[in-house]
């Protein structure tokens, strides 16, 4: 396994960074990642350039064990965990087929990677390209969606100890696993608009147990913003969005450790007329 590694990283061309992960470091990290065991963090990286260009090396190697891109995904969409990894904006990821491959009550094993856990989120499908042409109008954003989507990501944070912001773009945001609800086809209204910032989303375990509860403002105050932020930053890379991307574009608890025997259920109250969840196993 890591000689094919190396020589998948070998053969792909790097953009010059100062300190981007050469392709043996890249390699330990993929191997931890599939042998789903803890990594130390990368060295070295001293600009987010880095962390991305370790990214697009890392998921490059990944897609043959996880599958192809579909989408992306949007972390630290609020202030307390931007402080927490030294960045004052959200960063993006790529969401790989494994991080939709799960439906609603799936079992996984509670230890289903290196550093497991568990968030609350949210999805949104790109219904056509005139959103890359939306600017910051959540009704316009929202006219370029056609469906959002129930969502419990499950990311693997693979490295051991404290990393920062470079080292998370690195390891593509944690992305690896996810559980998708029953999707709702979006109504192109002002009302749901605001419905989408009102909504409640809460996290419970089968105890009973409320685990987190937030509203749709807590990603940057609107989860539409999120794609906001996502269409420009995917611009300074000369990158679009694209018709049937998937997005996840909110953290709507902290990612917390799971427990075997557990199912944990994240719930969306005030979207639509009844509630709607999705739910996930653990062994």
């Amino acid at each position: 396994m890591r000689r094919l590694l190396l020589a998948s990283l070998i053969a792909l061309p790097v953009a010059a960074h100062a300190a981007c992960p050469d392709a043996d470091a890249i390699g330990q990290v993929a191997e931890a990642l599939l042998d789903n065991r803890p990594s130390p963090a990368f060295t070295g990286m001293t600009s987010l350039a880095d962390g991305f260009c370790a990214q697009d090396q890392l998921v490059a190697v990944l897609r043959e064990s996880w599958g192809r891109p579909i989408g992306y995904k949007v972390g630290l969409t609020s202030a307390p965990v931007q402080q927490r990894f030294g960045v004052n904006h959200p960063v993006r990821g790529v969401l790989m087929e494994s991080s939709v491959s799960l439906r609603d009550g799936a079992t996984v094993p509670a230890r289903f990677g290196a550093v497991p856990v568990i968030e609350s989120d949210f999805l949104v499908r790109v219904r056509d390209g005139g959103i890359n042409q939306a600017g910051h109008d959540r009704l316009e954003i929202l006219r370029h969606l056609d469906q959002v989507i129930p969502y419990i990501e499950l990311p693997d944070l693979v490295l051991s100890g404290g990393f920062d912001g470079p080292n998370l773009l690195a390891i593509n945001v944690g992305a690896r696993l996810g559980v998708v609800g029953a999707p709702i086809p979006v109504e192109p209204t002002q009302d749901f608009v605001d419905r989408l910032a009102s909504m409640t989303v809460t996290m419970v375990d089968d105890r009973g147990q409320e685990r987190a509860r937030t509203p749709g403002s807590a990603a940057l105050g609107h989860p539409l913003d999120v794609v906001a932020f996502l269409i420009e930053d995917l611009a300074r890379a000369g990158k679009q969005l694209e018709a049937g991307q998937l997005l996840s574009v909110a953290g709507y608890s902290p990612t917390l450790p799971l427990e075997a025997g557990r199912t944990y259920t994240v719930r969306y109250d005030g979207l639509v007329a009844q509630s709607v969840s999705v739910s996930v196993r653990t062994r």
